[in-house]
């Protein structure tokens, strides 16, 4: 065996924090899988993934740094929003527990729209330095912008290769719009270690590492009493579910023709918990468009 081959591998793994959290949402309340994204479940992942390229023993390809970057409210506008401090502090909860590093910007609301700024900057900056600094032989980027190409041409003339795990899929968003998310062709192109990973997981054909580790097991719901709930004005009402579709649905409401909901907008309530015909309570709102639709939707138990 050759000495590079029994030298350690030195991963560094970073997260542009926003688009790991859409893609997490689409695969909870999208996909067919119907679960979160797991960090641990990537970690290994990416292991196995170097492992294979370079042609290494698992044992000696190790994660040696990694670090999450997001745009976040501030504590007031969080809690501003039911759910979204308590959430917010539990992913930060698991993103400690596996040893991730977490930045945070502010994020700032212009003419009444909240915006990330300078986030994918501040993550190829350090990024950049924490390679001179680490001597990472491996960069994994979790992100899908071209801004993050010249970081990459900048880690190659480092001598450091880089891994990009992006998903290329399509969603419904709060509004009950068709979106979609995709990669830039010239992240694509520069890296040098390419994953669609929507193909991967959708695949399950690696025999040494099934997808479903990648994925974390469903929990229940906590408690009512355990998270603060915070109801927006409208008059509170009670239907029942009419029908569920990929991350959002209608409740029965005949004065409107059926109301729509997004996951996003239930309180105390998992999406994959409701059925059809299942009693819920909600605030009637409205969207940008003026269309009455629900919000603050809970199953009524």
């Amino acid at each position: 065996m050759s000495d590079n081959q029994q030298s350690l591998t030195r991963i560094g793994v970073f997260y542009d924090g926003n688009y790991f959290l859409h893609v997490s949402n689409y695969y909870a309340y999208h996909h067919e899988r119907r679960s979160r994204l797991s960090i641990s479940g990537l970690h290994e992942f990416v292991r196995h993934r170097i492992a294979e390229e370079e042609k290494k023993d698992f044992h000696l390809c190790q994660i040696v740094d990694a670090h999450y970057f997001r745009g976040r409210l501030s504590a007031q506008e969080a809690s501003a929003e039911g759910n979204r401090l308590f959430y917010d502090r539990l992913f930060d909860d698991i993103l400690m527990m596996e040893g991730v590093t977490t930045h945070y910007l502010p994020v700032r609301t212009v003419q009444g729209y909240r915006q990330e700024r300078g986030i994918d900057v501040w993550m190829a900056l350090e990024a950049f330095e924490l390679t001179l600094h680490k001597k990472f032989d491996v960069v994994i980027l979790i992100a899908s912008d071209s801004d993050f190409v010249p970081l990459v041409r900048k880690l190659h003339t480092l001598g450091v290769r880089v891994m990009l795990l992006a998903w290329d899929y399509e969603y419904y968003d709060e509004e009950g719009r068709r979106r979609s998310t995709v990669t830039s062709q010239y992240l694509w192109e520069e890296v040098t270690y390419p994953l669609a990973m929507q193909n991967v997981i959708d695949d399950d054909n690696d025999e040494f590492f099934p997808m479903n580790r990648l994925f974390v097991e469903r929990k229940k719901t906590p408690p009512a009493d355990e998270i603060p709930v915070e109801i927006e004005e409208g008059e509170v009402m009670t239907s029942t579910i009419y029908s569920l579709k990929d991350g959002y649905g209608f409740i029965s409401f005949p004065q409107t023709n059926n109301l729509f909901f997004h996951y996003s907008f239930l309180i105390d309530t998992d999406f994959n918990d409701l059925r059809e015909g299942d009693s819920v309570e909600f605030t009637l709102s409205k969207n940008e468009r003026g269309e009455p639709i629900a919000r603050n939707v809970k199953l009524v138990r």
